[in-house]
C-alpha cells in the first residue's frame, strides 16, 4: 500500500475512505440520517494543495498521479488554502454526456508527457470533489461527514475542471431513482454522522449500483484459480449477431457452489473442439474450452464498453425458458440500458 497523501503543515498520511457494496438504500426508517450522492465512474484521487498552491494527486493505493491530469494543476492556485481534497476523477463519453469510464482509460494509464499533452483536449478530465480531509493544516477526519461537506460546499470549488457535485440528505430512493434515468453508475450513501476512516472500509458508506440484465449465450469456459484450481473458473459469453456469435466476454462471479458443480456435468456434455464465435480475442481464446452454444443464462451488469463487452457482468443463473435464437441480438448500443435493475 502506497504512503497516500499527507496534510500539509500537519502531514497525517490519508487514503481514501471505502465504501462497502449493498443491495438496497439504508432502511427508509433511517433514511434522513443518510446524505446520498451520485456515484461516479472514474477513479479515486486525493488531492494535497499545499503552500503556494501546489497540487499533488494520489491514487486509492496512494499512487503518485499527478502527472497524469495535468488540468488540475490550477486547482490549488484557485482554491488559495492548503487542503486535502477526496473525490473522483471523472471522463465524460462524448456521444453521451455521461461518465464513462472506458473514455478515461485513455487517459488514467498515461505517464509520457507527449501522450498526456495530445489527449488533453479529446480526452479531458474533471475531479468531482465529495470529502474534505484537511483544510489550512487542520485535520477534519475525526468530524462527521455533514460537518466536513458543509465547510467543502463553502469552499465554492467550481472550474474549468473541477466542481463540487450535490450531496442529499434524505430522498434515497429519489436520488437512485435520479441516478437510473441519467444513465449514471448508481449512489453513494454516507452517514451523516460518520468520520472520515482512513484506508478503511465501512458499512457508513454504501456503494448501491445501478445494473442491467440480459440473456446470454454461453460458448465456452475457462480454467478457474485459486479455489476454484482445475475447475470453472469464468464462463465465455456471447449475443447473436446476424448468423454469428458475437463474443461479449466472461463472467467469473455470482456462482454458488451447487450452480458450478452443475454448469461444469452440463458443459461437458456441450464440448466441441472449435469456437462457436465469430471474434474472440487470442488473448481469452488461448486456454478457452468450447462448448456448443446452447446453453442461455442471465447475467447483470453495469454498461456496454465502448468495445461491445459487458463491464463487471455477475452470473444470475440458467435460463432453462429461453433458446439461443430468442436472446436479443448484438445488444443496445454502448453504454445504454437493456432491463435496468437495482443491485450491486
Amino acid at each position: 500500500m502506497g504512503a497516500g497523501v499527507d496534510a500539509g503543515r500537519d502531514a497525517t498520511p490519508f487514503l481514501p475512505m471505502l465504501a462497502t457494496a449493498s443491495t438496497t438504500l439504508p432502511p427508509a426508517a433511517q433514511d434522513g440520517r443518510w446524505a446520498y450522492e451520485f456515484k461516479w465512474d472514474g477513479v479515486r484521487i486525493l488531492c494535497r494543495i499545499g503552500p503556494g498552491g501546489a497540487t499533488a494527486l494520489s491514487s486509492r493505493t496512494g499512487r503518485e498521479v499527478t502527472a497524469t491530469y495535468p488540468e488540475l494543476a490550477g486547482l490549488g492556485a484557485a482554491l488559495g488554502r492548503e487542503a486535502v481534497l477526496d473525490g473522483e476523477v471523472v471522463a465524460l463519453d462524448p456521444r453521451t454526456g455521461r461518465p464513462s469510464f472506458g473514455t478515461l482509460q485513455q487517459r488514467m494509464h498515461l505517464t509520457r508527457a507527449t501522450e498526456i499533452d495530445r489527449l488533453l483536449a479529446t480526452v479531458p478530465v474533471t475531479f468531482f470533489v465529495f470529502d474534505l480531509l484537511a483544510l489550512d493544516g487542520a485535520v477534519l477526519t475525526g468530524r462527521p461527514y455533514r460537518e466536513r461537506r458543509d465547510v467543502l460546499d463553502g469552499l465554492g470549488l467550481r472550474g474549468p475542471s473541477w466542481q463540487t457535485p450535490p450531496a442529499f440528505t434524505g430522498g434515497g430512493s429519489d436520488v437512485l431513482a435520479a441516478s437510473r434515468a441519467g444513465g449514471l453508475e448508481g449512489v453513494v450513501a454516507k452517514r451523516l454522522d460518520s468520520p472520515y476512516r482512513s484506508g478503511r472500509r465501512s458499512e457508513e458508506w454504501l456503494k448501491v449500483k445501478n445494473l442491467r440484465a440480459r440473456d446470454v449465450v454461453v460458448g465456452g469456459w475457462t480454467t478457474g484459480r485459486g479455489r476454484r484450481e482445475g475447475g470453472l473458473g469464468a464462463l465465455m459469453l456471447g449475443v447473436p449477431d446476424g448468423t454469428a456469435l458475437r463474443y461479449v466476454g466472461n463472467v467469473g462471479t455470482g456462482f454458488t457452489n451447487r450452480a458450478l458443480e452443475h454448469l461444469a456435468s452440463t458443459l461437458a456434455t456441450l464440448a466441441t473442439p472449435t469456437s462457436p464465435f465469430a471474434d474472440v480475442p487470442r488473448a481469452h481464446a488461448r486456454d478457452a474450452h468450447w462448448v456448443r452454444p446452447e446453453l442461455v443464462g442471465e447475467v447483470v451488469y453495469v454498461e456496454w464498453t465502448g468495445e461491445g463487452r459487458l463491464r463487471h457482468p455477475v452470473w444470475r443463473g440458467l435460463r432453462s425458458d429461453v433458446s439461443p435464437a430468442e436472446v436479443s441480438p448484438a445488444g443496445p448500443t454502448p453504454g445504454s440500458a437493456d432491463d435496468p435493475v437495482g443491485a450491486a
